[in-house]
């Protein structure tokens, strides 16, 4: 009643395939002691196991799972494939087993993102400040329920946008259908809500007669705001700045009208435009779970550092980030530490790789036990040269006692000689959150993400091209600067290749999409300039003030990608991919 502009529109998804490198395999093998031992490419090593046993009937204890290094899994290999299927042949047969799927039976068998239809509905003052968004969201989850209903309901809190809305309703819907089933896939849910109500904001925009970024700016969440949740943000939003970093530079390179079609230089057929979204995702599990992390850090007799944790390398870059982090408790240089991931006999448990939460869960925890391990040597070398442990200094792989240089072979030497135990663990617990709906903290962090993408429409086929994408990214702290580069650049053309060309059919049930050339991924051909700017601020419990980033990339891109092709041509999107047929006949239809 209070809004004096309201936008109502419905927006569509399609599934997507994680595509990752190598699909499922498993290998198992019963080992002379009877035991299931089994190597597998996994996100949660732990929870393998357990399902394995259960299914076994035996102890968790009489299974030992050895995680692979994954070349990518994007929240594809949360769920259990092969492993179960595997170890009850080896069981049976008395013979190693190994069970690789090909790519058509990953394609049909494996969790899929859930395709949506999104209905959202939007009201503004003149001022521009929103007054209340109602969305309606539908998943299509698929046969089974996998993790469907968290999915969904990620959608739904993340459904009005990084925003400060006075008024929301969302109601959401996980369907069960005849569909293959739909699961965990970065994003989880907040990619597909990102994508209409960011389109939802510019047509607010455009109906105020105001900017797309200053709307953005007058009702972003900052310190204090509270979210759709009614969390209250007590620190590190750094979503103004995102927004403003992206703005400079759009503005450098697109001029002072970067929302005006402007037509190509010598190519009066092509037309180009910038578009603007933004965006936000959790750091860790959230809702109530229980989210920990345990972690080992032993002093070798070669003077190097062993870091052991059951997290999973799927190409994200974790042991460096591991590794820099007990380097910088240590005291000693990155090359002194080895990090040793995914094996559940060997490692403690370190929680699922997944919800961009292991440099924040699993980085403290290593930071806490290479802490711990730390003051245990130097308690034993203040014990050693009688002097206070405070007066004990590490640098760069040398310990400085009462005048004295050690190297860490020297002080291994004297920690193991002296009888102490060589290993200091640890379980780290993230900070507390509560079920949706029960009041306080619903996530302990928030990564916050502005893009801009300028695209190139052909108007005479509706060909669309991304140029530039610019993502300014707040992720907390930037550990490993090169590292995070590399997860930036990944991340948006996974996001670019959503919005323009992936699509997972299936008709009547059926899988259409039934090879990885029919699913049609961007290439290197594609690939437009990217511009990563990194924003810090930091959060107080994350290690250095870090949080994550596997996610928060991919989600404004579709959108941004849209806004764009809408004031190039002025044609509106709201079916994911981009069709171009439909954007050609829409372009004919409006200029006959």
């Amino acid at each position: 009643e209070v809004a004096d502009v309201i936008v109502e529109h419905t927006f569509n998804t399609p599934m997507h395939d994680h595509a990752f490198m190598e699909p499922e395999c498993s290998i198992a093998q019963q080992t002379p002691d009877g035991r299931m031992e089994i190597y597998v490419g996994s996100q949660i090593p732990y929870s393998d196991r357990n399902q394995v046993a259960r299914a076994l009937g035996v102890p968790d204890a009489q299974v030992h799972v050895i995680g692979q290094l994954i070349g990518g899994g994007f929240g594809g290999k949360e769920d259990i494939a092969g492993q179960i299927h595997a170890a009850l042949l080896a069981w049976a047969t008395g013979r190693p087993v190994k069970l690789l799927y090909d790519r058509h039976e990953s394609l049909i068998a494996h969790p899929k993102r859930h395709a949506t239809q999104i209905r959202v509905k939007a009201g503004a003052s003149y001022d521009g400040k929103l007054t209340a968004v109602e969305s309606e969201l539908y998943g299509d989850s698929g046969a089974y329920a996998s993790l469907g209903e968290k999915v969904m309901t990620r959608a739904t809190t993340h459904s009005s946008g990084p925003y400060e809305v006075p008024h929301v309703k969302a109601d959401c819907y996980a369907m069960y259908t005849n569909n293959p089933p739909a699961g965990a896939f970065r994003g989880f849910g907040v990619l597909q809500s990102c994508f209409a109500v960011e389109s939802v904001m510019d047509m607010l925009a455009e109906k105020l007669g105001l900017d797309p970024l200053e709307l953005r700016k007058r009702n972003a969440l900052q310190v204090g705001s509270v979210a759709n949740t009614g969390q209250v943000l007590q620190n590190s939003v750094g979503l103004l700045e995102c927004i403003e970093k992206v703005e400079a530079e759009m503005h450098r390179l697109g001029g002072d009208h970067p929302f005006q079609s402007r037509a190509v230089p010598g190519k009066q057929h092509l037309r180009r435009a910038w578009g603007i979204a933004v965006g936000y995702k959790n750091t860790g599990l959230g809702g109530g779970a229980p989210d920990k992390a345990g972690a080992e850090v032993e002093i070798l007799k070669d003077g190097h550092f062993e870091v052991r944790t059951s997290s999973a390398e799927l190409g994200q870059g974790l042991p460096t980030v591991l590794q820099l982090i007990a380097a910088e408790e240590l005291g000693v240089l990155p090359e002194q530490v080895r990090v040793f991931l995914s094996d559940t006999d060997k490692t403690p448990d370190g929680g699922p790789t997944t919800a961009s939460r292991q440099t924040f869960v699993t980085g403290n925890a290593v930071r806490i036990a290479s802490k711990s391990q730390r003051e245990m040597i130097s308690g034993e070398l203040a014990e050693r040269f009688d002097l206070p442990p405070q007066q004990i200094r590490y640098v760069e792989g040398l310990a400085y006692v009462n005048g004295h240089t050690l190297t860490t072979g020297e002080v291994a030497d004297i920690f193991i000689a002296s009888g102490r135990s060589t290993t200091a663990n640890t379980t780290y617990w993230a900070p507390a959150t509560q079920p949706l709906g029960q009041g306080g903290d619903m996530h302990f962090a928030f990564s916050f993400a502005a893009q801009a993408a300028e695209v190139e429409v052909d108007i005479r086929t509706g060909e669309v091209r991304v140029v530039r994408l610019i993502t300014a990214n707040d992720v907390g702290y930037a550990i490993n600067p090169l590292g995070l580069r590399g997860q930036i650049e990944g991340g948006a053309m996974m996001g670019i290749g959503h919005a323009l060309s992936e699509n997972f059919i299936v008709q009547g049930g059926i899988v259409v999409t039934d090879r990885l050339a029919r699913y049609r991924m961007p290439s290197i051909m594609t690939t437009p300039e990217i511009i990563p700017l990194v924003v810090e601020h930091q959060t107080p419990e994350g290690p250095y003030g870090a949080k994550g980033v596997g996610e928060i990339v991919t989600i404004p891109t579709a959108p941004a990608i849209t806004n764009a092709i809408y004031n190039a041509v002025g044609v509106r999107v709201d079916r994911l991919p981009v069709d171009q047929e439909l954007i050609l006949q829409a372009m004919q239809a409006a200029h006959p």
